[in-house]
């Protein structure tokens, strides 16, 4: 007997329609009457990632305090302590305070941001992250939905901004499938067939802003700067690269997976392959 998932992963490339799924997923499971938790890219209560949250040692945010000593009072009402460090949801206050929150602490502050600290940092934070989730959702009984956390963050943490090597960024993934494991999670990794039509689709529809900070990210650092990649041309050099590590790690992985292409963008078509999916796990409750 198939054991239901407690977690879904949805794993792609840019503009492969990892959202899109996502979503649908959330769709199917609720008309099955499955009680799930979608949590899409960017969603600042994510349980298992660190969306723009700071973390400082000790020594480190009594640094920032001294610096800024005109905001101390701001700062130590909001910091989070927690395992012998210091927690800023530095983007819930930008949300919260707009204008009134000042850009220069701003930048301070992001300078710590989890996915801006060395990847042997981040990933012993995000792994740590990652164990605490699996323990509270096993207690538990929803089933969750992650959008591109999985694959995705590790991939573009390490080949991405730092330029690791693929046993290094294979071996972040890994660790947290065996984190997960007692969920019995459950990857559908979105695929197209044609990477320059899908990226190229999602430049013209998303706006300039996302589009020239992605390329910029993709070639200023780690393997488009090594490899000396620029402009649009470059940033798909760097995304077939990291297909290619990502094909090798969904290859390597051992838990439950499966591949939705999503090449002809019909949503009708999509969604009927997503439920052939999930209809291999889970049965509508009487």
């Amino acid at each position: 007997m198939t054991t239901i998932p407690k977690l879904i992963l949805i794993e792609g490339l840019p503009g492969s329609g990892k959202t899109t799924a996502a979503g649908l997923v959330h769709e199917l499971l609720a008309a099955m009457d499955i009680d799930a938790r979608l949590y899409t890219e960017g969603n600042l209560e994510h349980p298992a990632d660190y969306d723009g949250v700071a973390c400082f040692e000790e020594h480190e945010f009594a640094e920032l305090l001294c610096s800024y000593d005109e905001y101390r009072d701001f700062l130590n009402e909001h910091i989070i302590r927690q395992d012998g460090r210091c927690f800023l949801e530095y983007r819930k206050l930008q949300q919260e305070y707009g204008p009134e929150f000042p850009d220069e602490l701003l930048q301070a502050i992001f300078q710590k941001d989890i996915y801006e600290l060395p990847l042997e940092d981040n990933r012993k934070l995000i792994t740590e992250r990652w164990r605490k989730f699996t323990a509270n959702a096993a207690a538990g009984q929803d089933t969750f939905i992650f959008d591109c956390c999985f694959i995705q963050n590790p991939v573009t943490a390490g080949m991405i901004k730092y330029g690791a090597d693929k046993e290094t960024v294979a071996g972040y993934v890994t660790e947290l499938a065996a984190i997960i494991e007692p969920l019995n999670p459950l990857l559908i990794y979105i695929t197209q067939h044609d990477l320059d039509h899908s990226f190229k689709k999602a430049v013209r529809e998303r706006p300039a802003e996302w589009s020239q900070g992605f390329i910029e990210y993709y070639t200023n650092q780690g393997y488009g700067a090594q490899h000396q990649y620029s402009g649009l041309e470059g940033t798909l050099q760097v995304l077939k690269a990291r297909q290619e590590l990502e094909a090798d790690i969904y290859s390597s992985l051992t838990i439950a997976k499966h591949k939705a292409d999503n090449s002809a963008f019909d949503n009708e078509g999509y969604k009927q392959v997503i439920a052939g999916i999930l209809e291999s796990y889970f049965k509508k409750a009487d």
